[in-house]
């Protein structure tokens, strides 16, 4: 049976009437999540031994349940995870996200992040700048390795693209290990979230920058790149002198409540995280960036950013995130990789990304720490 996006429903007339809940949107979703949370626990038990964050299991659960091993099975694919439903898992898990990011910024200090925020920019354009430079001959590999169907994308539009994806650091997981690991309100864990925060800004003006370049012309793609660093900063900026102050008095207001959190506060601080991340994503950064912006302007160690931590944390870290971490495994198809060349490419690409980065940000953090133990 076919189903077309426009008729699918969100519920079911049930069984007993002789319909199928997996046509469905929300009996669907909840199969999905419910297999997807089980599978990640169960690879996070049996990874525990070996160190590995949750985020890693997730992952490889995702690449278990996709295409590179259980769902080679074309029914499993085609009734567990339909291609109609993409979409929908990615929406939920990424409004998931979201709210993630935000505890994440609620757990950090704004000023120590600004103190840091010096040597943070350093590591982070070290970050970037090594792998940028290592792509340069990768990229030229890969053009003779791969004969590309669309002879339209020349070598720069291929550079800038495979830069991006070498240089960049994903924000997420650095902030789902880093908390994990009971590192996120340290020295380093704020200065590596706030190096990946710079990094992330940057990433995403690149990538901006190179889809322009794929489309358009480079005029037209220098300008795209121009207005979404600045608007970038001018949110950032209007969040700490517009939306901190008022934040700052609600956080006030609520310390002196002694049993509960009014709910106009609950609703306003929740809108505004969703508000947050349509703005950014409106101006071509990911929501979750401002989910995170969001979270810096309420201010630490209160009653009120306790009681919210408290809240949302376990129903988003339980439930949420397992899906948008396996969300990226299941798009993941490993049996596409079939010959030498296809293994040792990857092999490349990889340990070009790992090796550029780790010894650009080591060999800067290196240097920061010399340079603050001379001045001390």
């Amino acid at each position: 049976m076919t189903f077309n996006a426009s008729t699918i429903t969100t519920a079911s007339e049930g069984a007993w009437q002789g319909d199928n809940p997996l046509n469905h949107a929300l009996p669907l979703l909840i199969v999905q999540t419910i297999l997807v949370v089980f599978v990640s626990r169960t690879l996070a038990f049996l990874l525990k031994p070996f160190r590995q964050p949750k985020v890693v299991a997730e992952i490889i659960g995702g690449i278990l349940l996709g295409p590179s091993a259980i769902g080679r099975n074309k029914k499993f694919m085609h009734i567990v995870f339909p291609a109609w439903s993409t979409t929908m898992l990615e929406s939920v898990a990424s409004f998931g996200l979201l709210f993630y990011l935000f505890l994440v910024g609620l757990e950090l200090d704004f000023r120590t992040i600004r103190r840091s925020g010096k040597q943070a920019f350093n590591i982070a354009v070290a970050g970037i700048t090594l792998p940028f430079i290592c792509a340069v001959g990768v990229t030229f590999l890969l053009q003779r390795a791969i004969r590309s169907e669309n002879h339209n994308i020349g070598y720069v539009q291929h550079f800038v693209f495979l830069g991006v994806s070498l240089s960049i650091t994903a924000f997420p997981v650095l902030a789902r290990i880093l908390a994990e690991l009971k590192l996120l309100t340290t020295r380093v864990g704020e200065t590596a979230m706030a190096a990946a925060a710079f990094n992330d800004v940057a990433a995403w003006v690149l990538l901006a920058l190179a889809v322009a370049l794929a489309g358009q012309g480079h005029k037209s793609s220098l300008l795209t790149s121009i207005w979404v660093l600045f608007s970038g900063m001018a949110f950032v900026a209007a969040m700490m002198i517009l939306v901190r102050p008022v934040m700052n008095r609600v956080a006030r207001k609520c310390s002196h409540e002694q049993d509960v959190l009014p709910e106009i506060y609950i609703c306003l601080t929740l809108a505004g995280v969703m508000l947050s991340g349509l703005v950014t994503d409106m101006i071509g950064l990911h929501s979750i960036f401002g989910g995170f912006v969001f979270g810096l302007t309420i201010p630490k160690g209160g009653e009120f950013a306790n009681r919210m931590t408290r809240r949302i944390e376990d129903f988003v870290s339980t439930l949420f995130l397992p899906l948008y971490f396996a969300a990226s495994g299941l798009k993941t198809d490993v049996t596409k990789l079939r010959s030498v060349v296809d293994w040792g490419l990857l092999l490349l690409v990889t340990s070009t990304a790992s090796v550029g980065k780790i010894l650009g940000t080591f060999a800067v953090a290196m240097m920061c720490m010399v340079l603050e133990n001379k001045i001390k």
